[in-house]
């Protein structure tokens, strides 16, 4: 499918305020709660015990007071006193419990979403990856997450501080209702206060998720390309831009901080008032003996008690609105929908030696792009037989062998397989039918064999032998320091490019696919060892269906029949030595290409 598909099924969209996209990130919060409700509970009933025993304690206190203390009674002090060391250590414990089921859950809501994030980026199409930067998804799985499990952690305390408030007031209400509306006429301006709060911390929230994300991009690109920043002596250019970068999360960092600074103090300042009412009113009826010294020191405990449930809102709220500004960005790549998926009812690959047919194929990577990349192409590959495809840059070689595996869909006309349209067959088997060497070797940081035996784990060691030595690879190999239990570097960069391409080649031959195409695959190899598996190359190709994608005429010579492309067609076609006798066009993209090695190629 094109890479211009509109809306969810293209590149990463911009990033918005709207409450669309606030929804979202709530959207998803709950269903990743949803999914730990039982968790959820259990921490809640935890809080709740917790919220009993905090909320007993100035009632034990008051008892203890009137009791003991103005009744002068030592044995109900005793007591009394006893009840709250015993209510003490029932906090204690049911405090370790309530923070197990929070980090708990936070930690297993967090694993769950980069888990289904890592699989969704798997499955998405090849044009989202090439649209979107890595930074911006590495971020996604790394600081947004973290934003999502500190609110997590968050959620099973603020239900035991809401308990503590709405069983706090009662109470108040209950020792002495004039106090009480005196102490907690305050309320509703705090919930006036944190609206206001949260609807200014979102959006400065959401701008700094975006620039850490942004800071992301800069520093993987820099750490990738670390090669050739030295090589052009880059260093203070990126330097100056990480600057830059860094000054842009600082200042979007002290909006959020202004935010907070200007709101915070307002809901630490509102509790406050209540204990000033305590000790003011309150006083005034203890002295009066309207209020017992007991409930005096009960009601004072009390509103000391409300006050860290309600100076966390305010942090409940800042948290609460960076999580859902993080689950909007990670929502956004969640619901993008795979372009390249399944047919709903799949077909079978059917027993074949692997013949493909192009019939009028066009395709452009951007719909909005008004050339295409290919243009009513047609070709037929016989099973078995290994074609050439030779053109200038922008010829459409490369989108040729990208089309085949369906990396990307077709724009119009379709290719088959075995005489099946790609698009009616699994995407798995697919692509265990097609293998693909590509010009940019990737290899993974792990030991030789296992990059080569990458497409078949069970591979024996035979096995991986066998491949790496119809690659070329084999001696190089059995050189490092421990074979092929070597570990490779990150990306394979303490190996040659050519030695890179061989094991590339080797894992390409262990899948033992009906179709080879081999992107260029031995162009960073030296012309000396090219000529060494030339025979190798060829006992991998005979019989086996291969679509070669080659500048050097000696490896161009090892295909059956070569295709001249120009903008997305086929010129002409035949032998090699037939274009090299009969075809100028060929002979000047040989030229173009290497002039020593087309001169090497004639002759």
């Amino acid at each position: 499918m094109p890479d211009g598909n509109a809306g969810r099924s293209g590149s990463l969209p911009a990033m918005s305020e709207s409450d669309a996209g606030r929804r979202a990130g709530w959207r998803l919060l709950r269903a990743s709660l949803r999914a730990e409700r039982r968790a959820m509970i259990k921490g809640s009933i935890s809080g709740l015990i917790w919220t009993i025993a905090k909320v007993a304690v100035p009632l034990l206190a008051l008892e203890a007071i009137n009791r003991g203390v103005s009744s002068s009674q030592h044995g109900a002090l005793l007591w009394w006193s006893l009840a709250l060391v015993g209510t003490g250590a029932v906090q204690a414990v049911t405090t370790g419990l309530r923070r197990f089921q929070a980090f708990s859950m936070a930690f297993r809501v967090e694993t769950d979403l980069r888990e289904r994030l890592f699989a969704h980026l798997q499955r998405l199409h090849f044009s989202f990856h090439d649209r979107s930067q890595t930074g911006q998804l590495l971020a996604r799985s790394a600081s947004d997450l973290q934003q999502v499990n500190g609110l997590m952690i968050m959620l099973p305390i603020s239900v035991a501080n809401v308990t503590i408030v709405s069983g706090v007031a009662v109470i108040l209400l209950i020792i002495t209702w004039r106090l009480a509306l005196l102490t907690l006429v305050a309320l509703p301006l705090l919930n006036i206060v944190a609206k206001q709060f949260s609807a200014r911390i979102h959006p400065a929230s959401l701008g700094l998720q975006t620039e850490l994300a942004e800071l992301s991009v800069l520093a993987e690109e820099t750490v990738s390309g670390v090669r050739v920043v030295k090589g052009f002596g880059a260093e203070p250019i990126f330097a100056s831009r990480m600057r830059q970068r860094a000054d842009a999360v600082y200042g979007r960092a002290l909006q959020v901080v202004r935010v907070r600074a200007n709101y915070l103090p307002v809901l630490d300042f509102i509790p406050a008032v209540g204990v000033t009412a305590v000790v003011w009113y309150g006083g005034h009826q203890a002295l009066s003996h309207h209020l017992s010294i007991g409930a005096f020191t009960a009601f004072y405990l009390y509103v000391l008690l409300l006050i860290n449930p309600l100076r966390l809102t305010g942090q409940l709220v800042a948290q609460a609105q960076r999580a859902v500004a993080a689950a909007e960005r990670i929502d956004q790549i969640l619901e993008t929908e795979p372009a390249i998926i399944d047919a709903a009812v799949p077909v079978k690959l059917p027993p074949g030696g692997g013949e493909v047919v192009f019939e009028d194929v066009s395709f452009r990577y951007d719909a909005a792009a008004v050339a295409s990349v290919l243009n009513g192409f047609d070709l037929v590959i016989q099973p078995g037989e290994a074609v050439a495809l030779v053109g200038a840059t922008g010829s459409g070689k490369t989108t040729v062998a990208k089309l085949l595996p369906r990396f990307y869909d077709v724009t119009a006309g379709r290719i088959t397989l075995d005489g099946v349209d790609l698009r009616d067959l699994r995407l798995r088997e697919l692509r265990r039918a097609v293998s693909m060497v590509f010009e940019d070797t990737f290899l993974f940081t792990d030991t030789v064999r296992d990059n080569i035996a990458f497409a078949d784990p069970e591979a024996s060691d035979d096995e991986v032998e066998q491949a790496a030595r119809l690659a070329g690879a084999h001696e190089f190999i059995v050189e490092l320091e421990d074979g092929y239990n070597t570990i490779i570097g990150e990306r394979g960069f303490s190996l040659s490019g050519g030695q890179r391409q061989r094991l590339a080649l080797a894992r390409a031959i262990i899948a033992n696919p009906r179709v080879l195409i081999l992107d260029d695959a031995t162009s960073a190899v030296d012309p000396t060892k090219e000529h060494e598996i030339r025979g190798a190359l060829q006992q991998v190709m005979a019989g086996r269906t291969t679509i070669v994608i080659a500048h050097r005429p000696a490896t161009i010579a090892l295909a059956d029949r070569v295709v001249l492309l120009r903008e997305g067609r086929v010129v002409v076609q035949g032998t090699h030595e037939e274009l090299l006798a009969t075809s100028a066009a060929y002979r000047e993209v040989l030229a173009r290409a290497d002039p020593a090695d087309a001169l090497a190629g004639a002759d």
